[in-house]
């Protein structure tokens, strides 16, 4: 699957669950809503203290399993090195990751003061692979 495919998958599907390595290399694994942003990234917005954001300081590569609302039916697994952009560089990141996500904030200057008050971080994750290629 190209890499494109996967953007386009991202534009119309939000739910995943990323999937990061804790220490010990254990796997743990995260329900989280994921958008694209305008280059092309997996966007996820979390708090500065949860485990994902611990374990991709150690560990960058992640991998996310992208599902439709319905559960059944198109999905993908998306893997690549993932970022941290912490406040204040983060903000401008997470307003446009809820836009794309949700639409319209109907009080901005409150999700910014609620993105401040829960620490909020962006995760930004580069796809290097996308698949699955084929159905089994």
């Amino acid at each position: 699957m190209e890499t494109s495919d996967a953007r386009s998958f991202l534009e119309n599907n939000h739910r995943a669950v990323l999937v990061t390595r804790g220490p010990r290399d254990r796997i743990q694994t995260s329900p989280i809503t994921v958008g694209i942003d305008t280059e092309g990234r997996a966007v996820i917005s979390s708090r500065e203290t949860a485990y994902k954001v611990k374990n991709i300081e150690r560990n960058p590569n992640v991998t996310l399993c992208v599902i439709n609302d319905r559960f059944f039916g198109d999905w993908m697994q998306i893997e690549g090195p993932a970022e941290i952009v912490r406040l204040p560089e983060a903000m401008e990141g997470l307003v446009d990751y809820y836009r794309r996500i949700s639409g319209e904030h109907p009080d901005w200057d409150d999700y910014r003061a609620a993105m401040e008050r829960d620490r909020r971080v962006l995760l930004r994750i580069e796809i290097h692979h996308a698949g699955p290629d084929r159905k089994g």
